[in-house]
């Protein structure tokens, strides 16, 4: 510390600093980090922006679906009109094959003269969006993918509505943000906002569809995010009960509480399941991969994918479309399961294909509907097996779709909820929780990235694959500063700090030092490279070669806020001060220190010995008396 004779003097109680004009400076300057509240009233305008962002999610979901009925009468049906209709009741014969090539025709020409970011089924663009463009989407994009999406499926692409209207509202929302004065963590929270909306309305579904936005897109629970994206969500399944329906998307017949042999059973369909989804990513990405290895135009390639949908739709009529009918009979056992395992294996391969080759449409829907026939099928093997059991088929096939969903999205939150909100059979839930963990947990061993996280990292974009809490928010700086400061005073000459510094003794090999005058006030901090470059002649004082006021942080400040504090001004340490009147230095924050938080994580990631041991249990051998 600051003597009157020594160039520097150690002493234990710190450096003060007067309460005088300079601390009155320092407070006017912001010299310490803000103190950030989890929630302001900025959060408020945010809310109410969302909440406007869910009431337009509902109307544009609204607006999608009419418009993939009216392209699916005009196409199979030759008529104008916007009833509800499937693609597979039609009488076109052999013509039918000829509908998917047209649309796939129309979606590359799109997507080659229009954006390119309408390819794809929604949730990967939004999430590179997020990652790599401060969320920020073209406006054209919020025209084109619904546009796309609709003449996809309209065609008879084996696609759902759900990827789509997830881009969309994401879009708008992004739309929103950039209206406004906002950061990109605001622009974040209104894409997620308009995407959880999106899907709110579409399978209304609002509490799956916060959890949606949390683990695909938002990465982060934080309240000043989640309460306006589940404000949207409510908004807009509020709109949906006016605009759509009040009905739940998929219908099945009441189920009974499941036994334990059956619990067991639908875990491992789960696991099961977590097999099929790491197959399912990797033969989409191999599938995609083949088709950009083609020697032609991207834009021919969704066109040449429909080919695949068109044959088999030909011979497999239900595969095409966007098929919610089809999940709703799959888990109500309304089919025999020769029929299932035809449409289960036909969806796989149309859907595979198609998605492979580009075109537009979600994959929710596909997966619900090859997870639904596949647990099915599963669960009636079992019930063959072990009659005794009681494995109800459809409970299978309701484990099975959300349980692939959640191994190929890595969604296990929101499959499991959104499962249990768009049938509402109570006593699902608990088989949905188990088969899904168990999915997840499989496909998480057997792939790296998720169906929607690997065509991010092809880009070479790293994708978040966890939540974990931010370590730095979690620690005081008092806990990691070092206690043992070396000031310098602001009298002192260049030359005289200069000789004690080339004296190489202990104390002078620190990289700052902070600078204090004679009624102990910290005037700022100097660096040896200040010090030892400074073309002030040797005779000027440290005082002189000062160029900025300090910055500083408070003892009770947590790491995270001095870290940002030390990026927002380019600099590597911080003088740590207490809150006693006059305040003193109590500390030096550095990189080093901020680093050593990690250190604790490593170390906590180490096994150690255990600490409790279960005691031996043996007879006592009894001395006989003599």
């Amino acid at each position: 510390m600051a003597g009157d004779n020594n160039s520097h003097v150690n002493r234990p109680d710190g450096v003060v600093i007067s309460p005088s004009p300079g601390l009155d400076v320092l407070a006017e300057s912001v010299q310490a980090p803000p103190r950030v509240a989890p929630l302001d009233r900025r959060v408020i305008w945010l809310c109410a922006v969302a909440v406007g962002i869910g009431v337009a999610g509902a109307v544009i979901a609204k607006v999608l679906i009419h418009l993939i009925d009216f392209i699916t009468n005009l196409a199979f049906y030759g008529r104008f009109s916007l009833d509800a209709v499937d693609a597979w009741d039609n009488h076109l014969g052999l013509f039918v094959i000829f509908i998917p090539v047209i649309g796939g025709l129309i979606i590359g020409l799109m997507a080659r003269y229009g954006s390119k970011a309408i390819q794809g089924h929604g949730i990967p663009e939004a999430i590179e969006t997020v990652l790599t463009n401060r969320s920020r989407i073209p406006a054209r994009v919020t025209l084109l993918k619904p546009m796309s999406a609709a003449i996809s499926m309209g065609t008879g692409g084996p696609f759902g509505a759900e990827g789509p209207i997830i881009a969309t509202g994401g879009a708008l929302g992004s739309l929103v943000g950039q209206f406004f004065r906002t950061t990109p963590a605001e622009r974040k929270t209104l894409l997620a906002a308009g995407a959880a909306a999106g899907v709110s309305a579409i399978f209304g579904c609002p509490v799956a569809a916060v959890m949606l936005a949390i683990e695909l897109l938002l990465f982060e629970f934080r309240p000043r995010s989640i309460i306006p994206v589940a404000l949207a969500s409510v908004s807009a399944a509020g709109m949906r009960a006016i605009l759509i329906t009040t009905h739940t998307a998929f219908s099945m017949p009441d189920v009974d509480e499941p036994h334990l042999r059956a619990m067991m059973f639908y875990v491992a369909l789960g696991a099961l399941m977590g097999v099929v989804a790491a197959g399912v990513t990797r033969g989409v990405y191999a599938i995609e991969r083949a088709f950009e290895r083609l020697p032609i135009h991207w834009m021919w390639c969704p066109a040449i994918g429909a080919v695949a949908v068109g044959v088999i739709g030909f011979f497999v009529p239900h595969t095409l479309g966007v098929g919610y009918s089809n999940i709703s009979n799959l888990i109500s056992d309304k089919w025999a399961l020769n029929t299932v395992a035809i449409l289960c294996v036909m969806k796989l391969i149309s859907w595979t294909i198609s998605v492979g080759s580009g075109t537009s449409g979600g994959t929710l829907a596909p997966l619900f509907t090859i997870g639904a026939g596949l647990g099915q099928l599963v669960g009636a093997l079992a019930a063959w097996i072990m009659p005794s059991a009681g494995v109800d088929l459809r409970i299978a096939a309701v484990v099975g779709m959300a349980s692939l969903f959640a191994g190929a999205a890595r969604a296990l939150l929101t499959s499991t909820v959104m499962a249990f909100e768009t049938t509402l059979q109570p006593f699902s839930l608990v088989p949905l929780l188990g088969g899904c963990a168990a999915s997840y947990l499989v496909a998480s061993l057997l792939t790296k990235h998720s169906l929607m996280t690997e065509k991010v990292t092809r880009r070479g974009v790293a994708a978040p694959s966890e939540f974990t809490p931010d370590l730095l928010q979690q620690v005081l700086v008092r806990d990691v500063a070092a206690k043992k400061v070396i000031a310098l005073r602001d009298t002192q000459t260049v030359k005289e700090v200069r000789a004690w510094m080339a004296a190489d003794g202990p104390d002078s090999k620190h990289q700052g030092f902070p600078i204090v005058e004679s009624g102990g006030v910290l005037l700022g901090v100097l660096t040896r490279r200040d010090i030892l470059e400074s073309q002030s002649p040797d005779s000027n004082t440290l005082k002189d070669i000062l160029t900025r006021l300090p910055k500083f942080v408070y003892e009770d400040t947590t790491v995270r806020q001095a870290a940002d504090h030390m990026a927002r001004h380019n600099i590597g340490r911080l003088p740590v001060l207490n809150h006693e009147k006059p305040p003193k230095i109590v500390g030096m924050l550095t990189r080093s220190d901020i680093l050593s938080v990690y250190r604790r994580e490593l170390d906590e990631s180490a096994r150690e010995a255990p600490t409790l041991k279960v005691p031996r249990l043996g007879r006592r051998k009894s001395k006989r008396k003599t």
